[in-house]
Order: structure tokens, then C-alpha cells, then sequence
């Protein structure tokens, strides 16, 4: 044993150690053990964790008859398997040997893939369609701004455009009445207010009887 010492962890020459020291019967308890521990390893398929698990039930059971050594091997092959909702669906299916245990775990997680697929494409295609809402109401949203935003341009063009025409229309009847005024005042400027000779010529044109008067000076304040 001492030329083994310093590789005890490898499994094939602890197998070979104990074969050349005691023979099948310790290899047969040696077996069991590691059939017992074995547990399904990250990456490892079934159908591999199944074929070593009947290797280590041959090995560890060979003195019992079939029918006992297929039920272990359904018995420690499910409690290998790694995942424990596969374990514990394929213990309820209580499979009576390996090859039926085998393929219900399969197809569970078949199963499972399945539904974790068909989960993420409805949720991408739920996402997708909240999307889609979401960008046309957005959509909706910047139309309905955009016209407003035009028919309030086309609404101050129209006033500016009223404005502008009632200021014509203001400035052509304001040109009307000052051509009417001119026509009916000529431009030529009149003295209207009569000079102190024109007032006394017509005092002196229509004098009243027993007065005469010689000269008429009128101003502001009365006759002098």
C-alpha cells in the first residue's frame, strides 16, 4: 500500500489497491459505496449517468438475480439525477427498472425545455406587442401634434392675412372720403373770415334809415 500512498484519490488505483489486497469481495463493498455517492455531474447527459449507474450496479449487486439489480438501478439512478424537479417527477413515476426511469426523465425535461421556451417567446412576443402599442400611441400622439401645430401656423396666416386686408380695406375707404372732401372742398385755400374794408362795404352797401356810416372798423370786441 505504501507505493499507493500518494494517490489515494484516484479511484482506478484505489480499485486496483484493494483488488491486489483483498480481492472482489472488498471491490464488492468499494462499489457500493461509489454507487451510493454517485451524484449526476454539471454538463453530464442522462443517458451517460444511466450507463455508469448499471456499470456500478453490475458491479456492486453481480450475485443478485435481475429483476432485483434492475430495481436498483432505477432506485440509485434517480437519486443521482442532479436536477431535483426531474428527480422528484421521475420518483413518482415509481419506474420499476433503469430504461423506463431513463426515458420518462428525458422526456420531462424535454418537457420542461419546451415550456421554458414557449414561456420566453410569448413573453418576448407579449413584450413585442406592448411595443408596438406603445409606439403607435406614441405615434398617434406626435400626429395629433403635428396637426395642431400646422392649423395653428394656417390660424395665424389667416389672421395676419384679415388683419392685413381690413388695414387695405381701412386705408381704400379712409382714400375714399378725403377724394370726396376734395370734391367737395376744392384744395384752394379761402380766406372765410371777412377783412374790416369787406365788413364795411357791407355795412355801407344796405345802411339803415337816418344812419349813415362812413367807416366800419370790426373787431373781435365790437364796432368802433
Amino acid at each position: 500500500m505504501r507505493k499507493f500512498s500518494g494517490k489515494l484519490t484516484d479511484l482506478t488505483i484505489i480499485e486496483k489497491a484493494l483488488e491486489s489486497r483483498f480481492g472482489d469481495r472488498h471491490l464488492t463493498q468499494f462499489y457500493r459505496t461509489e454507487l451510493k455517492t454517485r451524484r449526476q455531474k454539471p454538463e453530464e447527459s442522462l443517458q451517460v449517468l444511466a450507463a455508469d449507474v448499471e456499470r456500478l450496479t453490475s458491479l456492486a449487486y453481480a450475485d443478485y438475480l435481475l429483476d432485483v439489480r434492475e430495481s436498483l438501478e432505477a432506485e440509485y439512478f434517480v437519486d443521482a439525477i442532479r436536477d431535483e424537479d426531474t428527480q422528484h417527477s421521475t420518483r413518482l413515476m415509481d419506474g420499476k427498472d433503469l430504461k423506463s426511469a431513463l426515458a420518462y426523465s428525458i422526456k420531462y425535461e424535454a418537457a420542461r425545455t419546451v415550456s421554458k421556451t414557449s414561456r420566453h417567446v410569448r413573453s418576448m412576443e407579449i413584450e413585442d406587442n406592448i411595443s408596438r402599442e406603445r409606439d403607435g400611441k406614441f405615434e398617434s400622439l406626435f400626429n395629433r401634434l403635428e396637426k395642431l401645430f400646422h392649423s395653428s401656423v394656417a390660424g395665424k396666416r389667416n389672421t395676419s392675412v384679415r388683419t392685413r386686408t381690413l388695414l387695405a380695406g381701412g386705408a381704400t375707404k379712409k382714400g375714399t372720403y378725403r377724394e370726396s372732401a376734395r370734391r367737395l372742398f376744392p384744395t384752394r385755400k379761402t380766406n372765410l373770415r371777412p377783412s374790416c374794408g369787406a365788413k364795411a362795404a357791407f355795412f355801407n352797401k344796405a345802411p339803415e334809415k337816418g344812419l349813415k356810416v362812413s367807416t366800419l372798423c370790426v373787431k373781435k370786441n365790437g364796432l368802433y
